[in-house]
């Protein structure tokens, strides 16, 4: 075996990695420990300069203790005794150091030495007489006395600075602070996202189509006169894929893609944000036809105050004044266009959303049913789901729900799964997993007595009756007594995506709220704070339709919202108040009434449901149906199920027809076939 075998069989050591910052500090530690070593820049202890004719003085009245003579220099030092510092330099022990010396300039050592020798005779100096011909040098002393302080915060700046700046200062360091920390893409499949890849969205697709088609063939619009728009605003509720879109536009386009954040922009530092705003699109000028994308634009394109005594940050105004000049300032920036998302569109400053910036707003709303099929499709793919698992039914129980809600609702289902050592994931599984998304985890562990039980069943009942005899109110899918996060119950329901609202609507769904205070007072006897959520999405709902909608008898079609951010006053009297509180309260106390009088009237129904509740815990619509019978309306959701159940069993009869066209034709064949050979045999 070779040597060179042997090395690369051999253990590899892990060796640390070359860094700048070992250097510096090493040298800032040496420098450290040769300051405190060498004790101060010559002595900690005090000295001080006396003549040739007081240290004389001073050794006649036996204040010497040692006398150091250097013949190079001339220069004797007599330490003084430790009883005689406060009579020689006028401070204590503690301020003058351990061994403070008088320093004297001499002129002759013989004339120093025939001193000495009549003090030791006249007993007055007995200690040690001794020569020192080194000397001394202060300079290495003073240089690190002087200089040490400020290498140390050279020192410290420096890191600093490159921590900031995000490199060193051979780097560019702190003079990078103000170029922008963009992330470029050449070429869009980089990020491997297509229009493929985004699930729904058709509309907010078709808008931004457009876009794509320019970056890739400019002469079919420029040859009739039109212009691209420069810019275009992605506007949606989080999760609803923004941000995604954004990149599926990169990825179609295949031009260079600039993405970062709006709070990229913000840094502590004034001036910085509108420099990067500069050096942003400096750069994407040099790369156009090219698209900017800012996510979350909101944190810089907030808008401005009106009022400069209560003004925001001026250097966040600053930035969105330069972004305001890039975007369609004195210059051209032809081939760029801006891309930006938010969820917060109403707080934009309006001059970042006229035409010519933002030229257009593309609303990325809340998948409906068909969209959220197409979605679920998409998160499903990795995962190993079993042939129970029906994607028209979870998009049914999802409503409301993001692309994100979609994404967690698959991802939960999946460790649900694994939790209980299945090999695929199931629909017990994914119905699991959006109520543990909407309810909250389960508290099996939690201890409630019988009486507490009751009063929730009642509670719970007490929603389920209401929504079940309220024309208006969402279709019912299963009640549950069992504790989930802060609730103690909940009753799931099948909203309808309606795109108004009407008031009937309205007042049938604050009925069904209040149905469970209701169930408490008539068949407990007594209130209690189970129904604090329900009162609090009671009033909203209350006052937004009287404040807001115009719903109100005595303040008809008048609307009192105000979206300014500035605005500290309410657009309406203390007289108003006190009429909006008034129609508040009204209307509240009346739907409790109207609640109250469909319990009664259905109280052995209620009553049945809440003994079931007490014994499973868990009970679905069937069950509710049982009890009370089919319910009364059919809601619109309901009619889309039926109709999309009605569709997709004629479409499942026809393929059915069609396989068996197929299959009879594909026999025919066969025995005409057979036929044929059966006469070719006999002929032969």
């Amino acid at each position: 075996m070779d040597n060179n075998q042997q090395n690369n069989n051999g253990p590899k050591m892990n060796m640390p990695r070359f860094n700048m910052n070992w250097i510096y500090f090493i040298a800032i530690l040496s420098l450290g420990l040769l300051y405190f070593s060498s004790g101060g820049p010559t002595n900690s202890s005090v000295s001080l300069d006396a003549s040739y004719s007081e240290f004389k003085t001073m050794v006649d009245k036996g204040y010497a203790s040692k006398i150091v003579v250097n013949k190079v220099q001339n220069v004797l030092k007599m330490y003084v005794k430790p009883e005689h510092i406060r009579d020689v330099f006028h401070k204590g022990t503690g301020q003058t150091g351990k061994d403070p010396y008088v320093e004297v300039e001499f002129g002759s050592v013989d004339q120093v030495e025939e001193f000495v020798n009549q003090a030791r005779d006249a007993k007055v100096f007995t200690g040690e007489f001794a020569y020192d011909n080194h000397r001394e040098n202060e300079f290495i002393g003073t240089l690190i006395y002087t200089v040490l302080p400020f290498v140390l915060l050279i020192g410290v700046w420096m890191l600093f600075m490159r921590r900031m700046g995000g490199g060193g200062m051979m780097n560019g360091g702190v003079f990078n602070v103000g170029k922008s920390k963009a992330k470029m893409y050449e070429k869009g499949g980089e990020l491997g996202i297509t229009f493929k890849d985004v699930a729904g969205q058709a509309g907010a697709k078709q808008e931004i189509q457009e876009i794509v088609d320019f970056l890739k063939n400019p002469q079919k619009y420029t040859e009739l006169g039109g212009k691209i728009p420069k810019g275009a605003l992605l506007v949606g509720p989080p999760g609803t894929g923004k941000t995604l879109l954004a990149k599926a536009v990169a990825g179609e386009a295949g031009v260079p893609f600039f993405s970062m954040s709006g709070s990229d922009f913000v840094e502590m530092f004034v001036g910085v944000g509108a420099s990067r705003v500069r050096d942003l699109f400096q750069q994407a000028k040099t790369k156009s036809p090219c698209i900017i994308f800012i996510d979350e634009i909101d944190a810089v394109g907030r808008a401005r105050s009106k009022n400069p005594s209560m003004g925001g940050n001026d250097e966040r105004e600053n930035t969105l004044n330069a972004l305001l000049t890039e975007m369609d300032g004195f210059g051209t920036n032809s081939g760029v266009i801006i891309l930006a998302a938010t969820n917060r569109a109403d707080m934009l400053d309006s001059a970042l959303l006229r035409a010519g910036r933002f030229d257009r707003q593309i609303h990325v709303d809340l998948p409906d049913l068909n969209e959220r099929k197409e979605v679920f499709k998409v998160h499903l793919r990795p995962v190993k789901i079993d042939e129970s698992v029906d994607v028209d039914f979870l998009a049914r129980q999802t409503p409301g729900f993001s692309g994100a809600d979609i994404a967690n609702v698959c991802n939960e289902a999946a460790l649900i799964a694994a939790r209980h050592d299945s090999k695929t994931v199931k629909k017990q599984d994914f119905l699991d997993a959006v109520d543990r998304i909407i309810g909250g985890l389960e508290k099996k562990t939690k201890i409630m007595t019988e009486k507490e039980k009751q009063s929730i069943a009642i509670h719970e009942a007490g929603h389920a009756t209401i929504s079940w005899f309220t024309e208006h109110a969402n279709p019912l899918v299963k009640v549950s007594i069992v504790p989930r996060g802060r609730a103690l119950g909940a009753a799931w329901y099948l909203p309808e995506e309606r795109v108004i609202q009407t008031k009937e609507a309205m007042l049938d769904e604050m009925c069904s709220l209040l149905g469970g205070r209701a169930a408490e007072e008539l068949f407990i006897g007594t209130i209690s704070t189970g129904a604090m959520n329900d009162l609090e999405r009671t009033t909203q709902q209350a006052y937004g339709m009287i404040a807001y909608a115009g719903m109100s008898e005595k303040l008809p079609n008048i609307s009192y919202y105000n979206h300014q951010e500035y605005q500290f006053q309410r657009p309406y009297s203390e007289t108003t108040a006190k009429v909006m509180d008034d129609e508040v309260l009204k209307m509240i106390n009346e739907q409790y009434e109207r609640a109250k009088g469909i319990l009664k009237e259905h109280a052995d129904g209620h009553a049945k449901l809440a003994q079931l509740l007490m014994e499973r815990e868990v009970i679905f619509a069937d069950d509710v149906e049982k009890i009370f019978g089919k319910r009364p309306w059919v809601s619109r959701a309901e009619e889309l199920i039926e109709a999309q159940q009605r569709a997709d069993a004629e479409r499942m009869a026809e393929e059915r027809g069609r396989e068996l066209e197929a299959k009879a034709k594909a026999e025919e064949k066969e025995a005409e076939k057979t036929e044929t050979e059966n006469q070719t045999e006999q002929g032969a």
